[in-house]
This record gives C-alpha cells, sequence and structure tokens, in this order.
C-alpha cells in the first residue's frame, strides 16, 4: 500500500502574506552562529531561535495563519478546540484571543504543568483528558462535535503557511545552507520546512528527526502507509505522537532525505549542549535537530548545517534534573 497523493504546499506568495501578518505581532526571529556549537559540531552551524518569540514555540506562526484564513473566509467560529501537548495549543490560544473566539485546549493527562498554565494565562479553558497526546485528541473531537465548535487540527494548509515562514527567515538568511536538521512532531514544522525550500527553489537537503521512543512517522514511511506506534518518550513530549498524519505523511515521504531517531538520552545531551555553548534553553523536542545532527556529526564535515530550537516551554523541575545529568522528566 502507497502513501496517499501529498497536498499542495504553500506557494511563496502565500508565504510571503502570512509572514507579513506573522510580523503584525513579532518581529522575524534571529538566526546566530554560535562558535562553542559550532566546535561541538565540527563544521559551521546556523540556529534558527523560534524560542525567541512570544510563545516561545514556532506554532505560534501556524495559529496566525490559520485564524487569519478563517476570519478571511467568512468563517470565523464562536469556539474554537485543539488538543495539544502544550506549543500547539499555547498558538491556537494567542490566535483565538486576538480575534474574541472562546478557547478549549485539551491536553493528556500528566502534561507540562508551566505549559498547561501558559495556555490559562492566554485565555485557554484547558479539560485533562486521555494518557497520551491521541487520547486527547479523539477527546478534544468528540467535545467538538458535542458543542458545535470548530475543531482546530494539528495539522493544516494554513499551519503549514505560516509555520513556513520561519524556514523562509532562515533560508533567506543563510541561502548557502546544505541541510537542514528538522524535528517532527505531527508534521506541520518539517512539512513547512519542505514548503519553504521549494517556493525558494533552494537546494538544501532536509533530514527529518524523530524520537527513538515516539517512531510512528520513522515506522509509516517504512511501511509506506500510517503505521500507529507506541509512545514512551520522556522528555521529548512536542514528538510525543502515536499515530502520523496521512497528509503530512505524504508530503515527507516525497521530501525528505531520510529520518535519524534520537534517545531521551540524547536529546537530553543536546539541550545540555545548547545551555552551555548558547545560554538558550531549549525543550526535549526543541533541541531534537541538534540530537540528530550531532548524532551524524561525522558525515557533516565541510557542510553549513541549519538547526531549528523549536521551543523552550520545558518545566523549570525538567530542565534542573536535565541539566545535572538525568533525561526523565519524572527522575
Amino acid at each position: 500500500m502507497s502513501t496517499p497523493a501529498a497536498p499542495r504546499l504553500p506557494t511563496l506568495a502565500e508565504i510571503e502574506a502570512a509572514a507579513r501578518l506573522v510580523y503584525g505581532q513579532f518581529q522575524a526571529t534571529p538566526q546566530y552562529r554560535w562558535g562553542l556549537l559550532e566546535q561541538r559540531l565540527g563544521t559551521e552551524c546556523w540556529l534558527k531561535h523560534e524560542n525567541h518569540n512570544p510563545v516561545g514555540a514556532f506554532k505560534i506562526r501556524g495559529g496566525l495563519a490559520y485564524f487569519d484564513a478563517l476570519a478571511r473566509s467568512g468563517q470565523l467560529p464562536r469556539e474554537v478546540i485543539s488538543a495539544t501537548r502544550g506549543n500547539h495549543g499555547q498558538s491556537i490560544a494567542w490566535a483565538a484571543r486576538g480575534r474574541g473566539v472562546a478557547c478549549t485546549i485539551v491536553v493528556p493527562l500528566g502534561n507540562s504543568l508551566e505549559k498547561n498554565a501558559a495556555m490559562r494565562a492566554l485565555g485557554a479553558q484547558l479539560v485533562e483528558h486521555g494518557e497520551d497526546f491521541q487520547e486527547a485528541r479523539e477527546h478534544a473531537l468528540q467535545l467538538a462535535r458535542e458543542r458545535g465548535a470548530h475543531m482546530v487540527p494539528s495539522y493544516h494548509h494554513d499551519l503549514v503557511c505560516g509555520v513556513a515562514t520561519y524556514w523562509l527567515e532562515l533560508l533567506r538568511a543563510a541561502p548557502h545552507l546544505d541541510v537542514l536538521y528538522v524535528p517532527i512532531g505531527l508534521g506541520s514544522g518539517a512539512c513547512a520546512a519542505v514548503a519553504a525550500k521549494l517556493a525558494l527553489g533552494h537546494p538544501a537537503r532536509i533530514v527529518g528527526v524523530v524520537s527513538r521512543h515516539a517512531t510512528t512517522y520513522a515506522d509509516s514511511l517504512a511501511a509506506g502507509h500510517v503505521v500507529a506506534s507506541a509512545v514512551s518518550t520522556q522528555l521529548a513530549d512536542g514528538m510525543a505522537v502515536r499515530v502520523a498524519d496521512a497528509a503530512a505523511l505524504a508530503v515527507l515521504a516525497q521530501h525528505l532525505e531520510r529520518i535519524v531517531q534520537v534517545s531521551d538520552d540524547e536529546v537530553a545531551a543536546a539541550m545540555r549542549a545548547l545551555f552551555a555553548d548558547t545560554h538558550n534553553v531549549a525543550e526535549g523536542a526543541g533541541a531534537a535537530a541538534l540530537a540528530g545532527a550531532l548524532q551524524e556529526r561525522q558525515q557533516l564535515a565541510g557542510q553549513a548545517v541549519g538547526l531549528a530550537l523549536t521551543g523552550g516551554n520545558v518545566d523549570a523541575g525538567v530542565f534542573a534534573r536535565v541539566l545535572l545529568g538525568g533525561c526523565q522528566a519524572g527522575q
């Protein structure tokens, strides 16, 4: 069985229009070369700081574009519902607040306390349900049906369009990049990298990074169709997805050069490296791109590498344990 036809990706004009929308809320995030990080990786490296925006993660861009599309189509709802492990929920809450739309976010039990607090601070009503993201998502769909609310998906063309603005910034700031390492959660970030690359006609290769403890995308790409896989990561909650999105899978199957799987130990080491080398805080999924690049360090010599620090929203207690040498949220 083969993957379905890939959905249409945003054009350059669409991404640039989304960028103008984003810049009405905050400026382009920086990308820097850090000497110690380049020394560690052994080659030129540009780090894109998506932790430097109002919610501390790249997702905010997608939410702004998604709600703008709803408003332009005259379909802005009275209430939206979505499911998240945190950053997508902050994005939706931010955009909903700006549009005066009620927002309910469903998170799994045991979700990050600080991400939960951040979503509530943005005006979202929080519902805790289920043992993982998939169960939270199914409950969110049920709530949306019961309430007649609009269910915001985790993967959608307009979300990809908004998120692609940060890859556009990076590829224009460092047009000579040879390879991008991109973490994969439910797929919007990775597909956005593909969209920006294609829109610019850029030759950079894209390497997807998944958690070794949440392998649905790696397994699904290998099988040629969606394969559900158990989730056991204790650190990379933004990548803790049990069931790949079929549309995202179809895009990635065509455009990823390969997949790298990183362990929680490797992610923790990358979080420590980012703090030591740049004094930036990265959550688990936010450090996954560096973890993937470090795993392949020996084959990157002489290449210009692009990494995104996609989010810094790690609970303080978890980060303290990681800095002291642990890797698990419960250690």
